[in-house]
């Protein structure tokens, strides 16, 4: 198992921000994909961001142009800074990573694919009060 350790959540108002962090360890993180999905009571999970091995990033459309994913390769810690958060943002929020590079290049465009990749963590909560 490789752990992938979530932090930074919290409560935030509307129109705030928060940055999450998700630190792994145990494995060559540079050759992996990661991304977050997120997953809100009684909603389905939702693919939302995601950064390939070579730095290509993706996101949904609910979030493109508010979320930022990257990554330090040094501190194996992937990011996801998010901005003008709404209501509808609060979810559990989770980071995942894939060592397929063809899974890797698929997820690219399916979003909802990194729901599956091999290693996801505990998640952290974000909460968005209106």
């Amino acid at each position: 198992q490789v752990p992938l350790v979530e932090s930074g959540g919290g409560s935030v108002q509307a129109g705030g921000s928060l940055r999450l962090s998700c630190e792994a360890s145990g494995y060559g993180y540079s050759g992996y994909c990661m991304g977050w999905f997120r997953q809100a009571p009684g909603k389905e999970r939702e693919g939302v961001a995601h950064i390939d091995t070579d730095g290509t990033t993706s996101y949904a459309d609910s979030v493109n142009g508010r979320f930022t994913i990257s990554k330090d390769n040094a501190k194996n810690t992937l990011f996801l800074q998010m901005n003008s958060l709404k209501p509808e943002d609060g979810a559990m929020y989770y980071c995942a990573s894939e060592a397929s590079p063809a899974r890797c290049y698929r997820s690219r465009a399916t979003l909802n694919l990194i729901q599956t990749f091999k290693y996801r963590g505990q998640g952290t909560q974000v909460t968005v009060s209106s």
